[in-house]
């Protein structure tokens, strides 16, 4: 440190005399008291996270679009093999709606987004909804 910094420390209380951090009149009284350097305990608290809210992705039947196409966005948007994708698109069909998928609120929404538009461009009344588990 430079000697004006040093001097400009000094002045303002922050140094002592001989360069060295000055003490807190509280932190020197303690010291004195216990007769060495005082500790301190420091702790940390974890915070409290919660689970999102999960949302199962929907897909209502229709009398028009091809059971075909159905497979195909299950497949495709839902990572499902044929065999499953089968299945639930059955279940679609005679129930009327059936679960492709339970996940949290953005993930839910963008593959709506998704089958809705993929139904929209291959021109299918396909559709998707999502409701909160």
């Amino acid at each position: 440190m430079t000697s004006n910094a040093t001097k400009d420390f000094q002045a303002a209380g922050v140094l002592s005399g001989d360069g060295s951090p000055r003490m807190a009149d509280d932190d020197r009284k303690r010291r004195a008291d216990q007769g060495g350097p005082s500790t301190a305990v420091i702790t940390k608290t974890k915070p409290q996270t919660k689970k999102p809210s999960m949302y199962r992705v929907l897909i209502l039947n229709d009398d028009y679009t091809p059971m075909e196409f159905v497979v195909h966005v299950l497949e495709r948007f839902f990572g499902r093999d044929h065999e499953a994708a089968t299945r639930i698109m059955l279940h679609v069909h005679h129930h009327g709606i059936g679960e492709c998928g339970i996940y949290t609120y953005e993930v839910a929404e963008t593959k709506v987004t998704q089958v809705m538009d993929f139904a929209r461009k291959h021109q299918h009344p396909l559709q998707c909804v999502m409701e909160k588990k």
